[in-house]
């Protein structure tokens, strides 16, 4: 099940909030302190779920139960975490108090990013979270920044070859020379291109 936030964001900035439990109650808690965030509710009741949530659209965080039937949380963190689609996508692991002691360490040791123990404070929950749609909303930035970057860069180099064509069919040696100087700056150009790619 999704939840919209009625912000009237642009669904682009959205980013999703992906709650793995196969307790209803469990998931309907974390909503009820995670809606007012304004991001995307996608919920998942096992770990397979979760794999097809993941593989279907992106998220910025996940809150990932341990003890579920089937591929518990252990293993559904360790598969997100072999994908190359998923293997950046932090988590976080909810656990019972009455857990083993070892749980944390296992937890980390799969590449969690925080543990936290039920029943958990709202307000630490919900900061922590946060903390993750800020990560992934700059992530998300950095890349449309970079992608015009090298759009800018792309037009500026085919700029660059259509001066020295013009200049390279120019009769005038002040066009030639000013044709050998394009020459240069295309190739400074392609060097900073390549050192951004």
């Amino acid at each position: 099940m999704t939840h919209g936030n009625g912000t009237g964001t642009d669904a682009d900035d959205q980013a999703g909030i992906l709650l793995v439990d196969d307790m209803e109650d469990n998931l309907a808690a974390l909503e009820a302190v995670l809606g007012s965030l304004g991001e995307p509710l996608v919920r998942a009741r096992s770990g397979e779920e979760a794999m097809k949530a993941l593989l279907r659209q992106e998220f910025a965080v996940v809150l990932l139960d341990i003890l579920m039937p089937g591929m518990d949380g252990f293993e559904t963190a360790s598969n997100i975490k072999r994908l190359d689609q998923t293997k950046d996508v932090p988590i976080i692991f909810l656990t019972g108090t009455d857990s083993d002691s070892g749980f944390a360490f296992r937890g980390y040791s799969t590449g969690a990013a925080d543990y936290l123990t039920k029943p958990f404070d709202p307000w630490v929950l919900r900061a922590k979270v946060n903390v993750f749609l800020d990560l992934h909303r700059k992530n998300r930035q950095l890349r449309r920044l970079v992608a015009q970057e090298h759009a800018c860069i792309g037009r500026l180099a085919d700029r660059i070859a259509e001066v020295e064509r013009q200049l390279a069919q120019s009769e005038h040696a002040d066009a030639r020379a000013l044709c050998e100087s394009v020459a240069r700056m295309e190739e400074e150009v392609r060097a900073l291109r390549g050192r951004r790619g």
